[in-house]
Formats: structure tokens, sequence, C-alpha cells
């Protein structure tokens, strides 16, 4: 699909998705979300497509929900009366999927179910879901002039986007609750702090920071890395460590046959690995688990 609020720009294995609408802060809008999900969708079968960076156009990452939208700014369908029994048994119903679903979460998902890592270069405010929507990222770093806000109760909503899953992960269940509950935009050197962020460094070398990363991760055994991405996010939430065990079994046993073969014979000769293992092609059978 033709993108009119994103930018999609791929070189050298690194896909960089920028936020385009500077002239409203890289404001997010339905339409936005609607690209969002093709991007990380496409950029997950994509075996050109090593490490993805999200990051926004102009002065802001992304200054929330555009308020400015006449009517209902979140596009839901205010006669609807949705319930959790639709929820869950009628996620995908198109009434339900448009009309009541959060947008925000449906790129929140897209994001968790993306085969590639996946880091945010947070260049300037990141409000609403422009904080949310990077919870869903694997690393977040930003500049020294970005601030993050969890603004919902403030307004009068409950976070979205999957936040409340994501957020107690990384930061633990106290801070979370206290950044929603203050509902305040804080200073990146807070984030820091707080276990948000993995650094904080000057506007110029923001970008820098980030490719620097994702070139590395771009090198990886694509295979492997697609595995360890779910690993982490999904034994992180199984009820017993078995679980785990069973999958890193799974995964040793069928990443040794694959990627590990080129990656200790590289180390044994002390050179570079290239890996010539593709998603499109290798991925084992047990894979996606979950599903």
């Amino acid at each position: 699909m033709p993108y009119e609020t994103i930018k999609y720009e791929l070189d050298k294995r690194i896909l960089t998705i920028t936020l385009n609408r500077p002239e409203k802060l890289n404001a997010f809008t339905i339409e936005m979300s609607e690209e969002l999900i093709d991007a990380f969708t496409r950029a997950s079968a994509d075996d050109a497509v090593g490490a993805i960076v999200v990051t926004g156009e102009g002065r802001a990452f992304c200054a929330g929900m555009d308020l400015s939208v006449r009517g209902n700014r979140f596009g839901l369908d205010d006669d609807a009366k949705p319930t959790l029994e639709d929820m869950n048994n009628r996620l995908d119903d198109p009434h339900i999927e448009q009309g009541v679903r959060d947008s925000g979460g449906r790129v929140t998902l897209a994001i968790y179910e993306c085969n590639k890592p996946v880091i945010a270069a947070i260049n300037g405010p990141a409000v609403g879901i422009g904080a949310t929507m990077t919870c869903a990222m694997d690393v977040r770093y930003a500049s020294e002039s970005a601030k993050i806000g969890f603004v919902f109760n403030k307004i009068g909503l409950v976070p979205e986007a999957c936040s409340s899953w994501f957020l107690p992960r990384i930061v633990g269940m106290g801070k979370a609750l206290e950044w929603i509950y203050r509902a305040d935009v804080m200073p990146a050197d807070e984030l820091l702090q707080g276990g948000l962020l993995s650094a904080v460094v000057p506007a110029d070398d923001l970008l820098d920071k980030a490719y620097e990363l994702a070139n590395t991760l771009a090198q990886r055994s694509p295979v492997a890395i697609a595995i360890t991405r779910q690993m982490l996010y999904r034994n992180a939430s199984a009820p017993h460590p078995m679980e785990a065990h069973k999958l890193d079994s799974l995964g040793i046993f069928y990443t040794n046959q694959i990627g590990a073969r080129e990656g200790i014979k590289a180390f044994l000769e002390k050179r570079d690995p290239v890996y010539a293992d593709t998603i499109s092609q290798d991925m084992p059978d047990f894979y996606p688990w979950w599903k």
C-alpha cells in the first residue's frame, strides 16, 4: 500500500520507518495506524530487512492522537455496545476490528509479532500513543530534548496500545503505575533512570546510535534473531521455566543445524560470519509455537 503518513526506507538491510506528519508533530491518526500495521507486517516477511529503526520527522517523535480531527478522534463506533465476550470471540469481525478495537494496540501487536528487531530513536516529544508504541519496541534510545508522557489518566482515559502489558515488564509495576498515575510529560533523563530508555544522546547522534545497533543485528542469523525475540517476549510470561526449557531445547537443536554452523566456523577461523539463512526459507516447523 502507498504510505501518506510514514516513510518506509530500506538501506543495507536496515529499514527506517519515519512517522511523517511534521506539521502536526507526527500526531497519530487512524490512517497512520493502518500504515504502520502494514509496514511492520511487510518488514517481518521481507528477507531484505535485517533490523528496523523507528523515528519521527522534524522536531517530534509523536505528539499522541491528533486531537484536531473533528468528531470521534479515535475512529470508534460510539453506537456500539461491545462486551468482553465480543472481544474474546469476535475480535476479527470487521465491526469490532474497525469500530471497537484500540488502533494503537493493533499497531503494537503488529510490532510484537514482527520477526525483526525494532529500535526506537525517539527524537523529540513522545506523548500518549507516541510513548506507548515504543514500549513494544526492543530498545529505546532518545535525544536529550525528548520528553515522554503516559498522559491518559490526566484526560480521563486508561492507557492503551497494550502498554499495561509491556510497560510493567520493562520498568516494574511500581514505576509503571507511578508514571501512569502521575500522567506527567517527563524528561528523557528520568525515563533513563527508570529503565525505559537504554541511552540518552545528543540529537545529532541519535540516529547514528540506533543505526550502530541495527547494523550489528542485521548481520546476525535472521532465524536465530527471530526465534530469540519471540522466546524472550513469550517465555517471560510463561507460568513455569519448563516452558522456556522446551523451547530452548528445540531452538538450540534447530539453530545448531542452520546459522550456528557458520557462526562457529567463523569463530574458529577468526573472521566475521556470513549467514545465509532466511526467514522465508529456513524457519523451523515449530515456529510460531504460540499459534
